[in-house]
C-alpha cells in the first residue's frame, strides 16, 4: 500500500513542500482543484523532486475539454518524467454550470467519452493514428502537425477517476486507470457498492483489478487526550455533516439506514446553519465513516478496514496535526 500526501492549494508553497514531502518518504502527492489551480503548483512540485508521483486530486473535467486537459496532463507527464497522475472529477451541477459557465448533462456517460477522447488524442500523438473521434458530447477530428505534440517519451499518463455513485464507478472501472475514493465512503460502502460497480465496468473493458489501482483519504480522528479527541471529533463531525449534506453523497448514508439524517442536514445547508451540523450526527455515524483510535493504533486499524481493497492511502484529519505525529503515522502504515 502506497501513502500519499497532499499539496496546498497556493502554488507558492508548492515547491518547499513538495521536497519536504519527497524526504520524508512519501509516495505520491495530491493537490485538488479548489481555489488554485492544482496543475501549476504540480509544475513546480515536478521540478522540485525526483521520484514522487504527482497527481491531481481532483481537477475538475467538466470545467475543460478533452483536448485542453489531454494537452496538460502531457506536458506535465513529460515535464515530471513519466510521474504525472491525471486525477479527475465531474463536481456537481450547480458549480460546473453557475461557477464554470459550462455545459452539464449525463455526467457518467459524459465522463466516459471524456477519457474516451482524450486517450483517442494521445494516441494521435503517441502511436501516429488519426484523430477521428466523434461522440455524443465531444468530437475530436483536426490533428495538423502544427498543433501535433508528438511520441511523449514516458507515454500517456495514468488516469483516475473520482466516483461515488455506481454509474460512475463503473465508468472508471471501464476507462480509467485507478479510482479515487471519496473520504465520504465507509468500508461497507466500498465493499457493497464501489467494489462491485468497478468491477462491472472492469469487465466490460476487458481487465481485471489486477495493476488497477484504489487510493482512498482515509478519515481519521485521534489525539493524545481528551482535548484533542474533542477537537478532531468536532472537526470529523463537521467535514461529514458538510459532505452528507450534498443530495450525491445520500446513497452512502441509506445504506447504513441513516438516509433521514441527509435530509435534515440539507436543510441546514441552506439555512447557513454550518456550525449545528455536526451536532446532529451521532458517534457510530463519525465511527462507521473515520477511524477512531489513539496515534499509535491508527494505521493498524486503517489496514485493517481497508487494506484488502485499496492501494494507496492518504490521512484525511480536517484538523491540525503536527508533522511528527503524521510522520509516526506514515511509518507505522509501512509496517501495519
Amino acid at each position: 500500500m502506497k501513502v500519499d500526501g497532499g499539496l496546498g492549494f497556493d502554488a507558492k508553497d508548492a515547491a518547499a513542500t513538495a521536497r519536504q514531502v519527497e524526504a520524508e518518504g512519501f509516495d505520491g502527492l495530491w493537490c485538488a482543484e479548489t481555489s488554485h489551480d492544482p496543475f501549476l503548483a504540480l509544475m513546480l512540485a515536478a521540478e522540485h523532486t525526483e521520484r514522487l508521483e504527482l497527481g491531481t486530486g481532483i481537477a475538475v473535467a467538466f470545467a475543460r475539454n478533452p483536448m485542453s486537459t489531454a494537452m496538460l496532463a502531457n506536458d506535465l507527464q513529460a515535464y515530471s518524467k513519466g510521474r504525472f497522475l491525471l486525477g479527475l472529477g465531474s463536481q456537481i451541477k450547480p458549480h460546473i454550470e453557475k461557477r464554470f459557465s459550462m455545459p452539464w448533462s449525463h455526467p457518467a456517460a459524459r465522463m466516459r467519452e471524456y477519457i474516451s477522447a482524450m486517450r483517442a488524442i494521445w494516441s494521435a500523438w503517441n502511436e501516429g493514428t488519426k484523430l477521428a473521434f466523434r461522440g455524443d458530447f465531444y468530437t475530436h477530428t483536426l490533428m495538423p502537425p502544427f498543433f501535433n505534440a508528438g511520441p511523449n517519451p514516458h507515454g500517456a499518463p495514468q488516469v483516475y477517476l473520482a466516483a461515488v455513485g455506481e454509474l460512475m464507478t463503473e465508468v472508471a472501472g471501464e476507462t480509467a486507470d485507478g479510482l479515487l475514493a471519496h473520504g465520504f465512503t465507509t468500508a461497507r460502502y466500498m465493499r457493497e457498492v464501489t467494489i462491485p460497480a468497478l468491477e462491472r465496468g472492469l469487465e466490460r473493458s476487458g481487465r481485471s483489478r489486477a495493476g488497477f489501482s484504489i487510493s482512498y483519504p482515509a478519515m481519521i480522528v485521534t489525539g493524545t487526550n481528551d482535548e484533542e479527541m474533542e477537537t478532531a471529533t468536532k472537526a470529523v463531525k463537521a467535514q461529514l455533516a458538510f459532505y452528507g449534506s450534498t443530495p450525491a453523497y445520500k446513497p452512502v448514508l441509506e445504506l447504513h439506514g441513516w438516509g433521514e439524517l441527509h435530509g435534515e442536514l440539507n436543510r441546514m445547508s441552506k439555512r447557513g446553519q454550518w456550525e449545528e451540523m455536526g451536532e446532529l450526527l451521532p458517534d457510530d455515524l463519525v465511527d462507521a465513516f473515520a477511524v477512531v483510535a489513539p496515534p499509535d493504533k491508527v494505521p493498524a486499524a486503517i489496514a485493517e478496514r481497508y487494506g484488502d481493497m485499496v492501494t494507496r492511502v492518504s490521512f484525511y484529519a480536517p484538523y491540525r496535526m503536527d508533522r511528527d505525529r503524521t510522520m509516526a503515522l506514515v511509518e507505522g502504515l509501512r509496517q501495519a
